[in-house]
């Protein structure tokens, strides 16, 4: 990173510092957790050991697990430390799934909505493929957010024959946040648990396992500014999970493996932190996401938002526009030439332009999809890289679409779904 003064400024004569803006992939890690790891990596205990190495390893890890349990609205005891949301995900809907089969084997439907992270929307297939899972995608509208009446359609469709529901909190694409309450509510009323992927709601969502009603609830690290490799899976007391991983029993039986009691104090120290600041950063993200889509307004007048732009809809730094005539790979690249980091809502497999699942379940054509680029701000964003980002956004898409133009048509299909 480039040289730069106290306010943020490069000094005279350095290069300008990048624009990241891509928070909901990877937010960069915070100092106070970085030190916490370093601190707990100097204990050499393990914590299953018995000597005083060893149960000060436990000792620090239980303190981290109890933190974490603060911060997310549950008991210790619910507390699954994983290696991340992806993990903590699988073990969610296999482990639901197969418990719930081992009590009543008629429980073999899986609900699951469109637009879920491939972490939910991969294990649920290969419970089908494998395992006689019934897989049902739930149906969401045109700003994103899952159509309650077809959740309800779908629970009284087979009384009793429903394993689980997991339903996201906020979408990584667009943001928008879930009907997670209504959720609840309709599968509460046909003894169903609900699981829900959380993994980009911490940083400016209060996430609370106990008011969620929730059976579980996935979280990861490293979108909060813990190292990657960190996350955690909390399970309500008294909600069965057959475990995915085992061996020596750790995680109460659910995820066995020597405890990593450095990224485990990690995960704690980042989501202290984030619950510490979430009442100031919310606002403050929701100020820069309104100035950048005024700026997309008017310099680029036929960009689309996709997602729910209502107050209070969508996680407050993310943005998913769509621009007619580019590809979403062209305009990252050429964002990132001129130092600004961002992520696309397509991925490039095999050579072969695949456009997003989740717009595709959005209703979204492929050929507007194919332009799909998210906007992700958190807490290492300025005004500064506002204004960055849209005085490079013209002259980027001028480009992509000059790009396109002489590519010539490329097919796109829908990823995942």
């Amino acid at each position: 990173m480039s040289a730069s003064s106290p306010a943020g400024r490069p000094e005279p004569g350095a290069a300008p510092r990048r624009v990241y803006a891509d928070h909901a992939a990877s937010a960069p890690v915070l100092p106070a957790a970085a030190e916490a790891v370093l601190e707990a990596l100097g204990l050499p205990g393990n914590a299953s050991s018995a000597h005083a190495e060893g149960r000060a390893a436990r000792r620090l890890l239980e303190e981290s697990r109890e933190e974490v349990a603060r911060v997310l609205g549950a008991r210790p005891d619910e507390v699954v430390l994983t290696s991340g949301g992806t993990e903590a995900d699988n073990l969610a809907v296999a482990g639901l799934y197969r418990a719930r089969r081992a009590q009543d084997p008629r429980r073999r439907r899986v609900l699951v909505s469109a637009v879920e992270h491939p972490a939910v929307l991969d294990p649920a297939r290969r419970l089908a493929a494998a395992e006689g899972a019934e897989l049902v995608l739930l149906l969401v509208d045109a700003r994103g957010r899952l159509d309650l009446a077809a959740l309800a359609v779908e629970l009284e469709r087979a009384p009793g024959e429903t394993a689980l529901v997991s339903v996201m909190w906020a979408n990584n694409e667009t943001g928008v946040l879930q009907p997670l309450p209504e959720v609840v509510a309709l599968a509460a009323a046909a003894g169903v648990p609900v699981h829900s992927d959380a993994v980009q709601a911490p940083a400016t969502q209060a996430v609370d396992l106990a008011a969620s009603g929730l059976a579980a609830l996935s979280v990861s690290g490293h979108k909060v500014g813990a190292p990657v490799g960190t996350g955690a899976l909390l399970v309500r007391r008294g909600e069965g999970l057959e475990p995915l991983v085992r061996g020596g029993g750790h995680e109460r039986g659910l995820r066995s493996g020597t405890s990593a009691v450095a990224l485990a104090r990690g995960l704690a120290v980042a989501l202290a932190a984030a619950a510490a600041d979430r009442d100031a950063e919310a606002p403050r993200l929701r100020a820069l996401r309104g100035r950048l889509l005024s700026g997309v307004s008017q310099d680029v007048p036929d960009a689309v938002l996709r997602g729910d732009a209502r107050e209070g809809a969508s996680l407050p730094g993310t943005a998913l526009l769509t621009l007619p005539g580019c590809d979403g790979d062209a305009l990252l690249y050429l964002l990132d030439a001129r130092g600004i980091a961002i992520s696309t809502g397509s991925a490039c497999s095999a050579g072969a332009l695949q456009t997003s699942h989740v717009l595709a379940a959005m209703g979204v054509p492929g050929e507007e999809a194919r332009g799909a680029l998210r906007v992700s701000l958190g807490r290492t964003s300025t005004a500064a890289d506002v204004d960055r980002l849209l005085e490079a956004l013209p002259p980027v898409v001028a480009a992509a679409r000059r790009a396109r133009a002489a590519s010539g048509p490329v097919a796109a299909a829908p990823v995942g779904v």
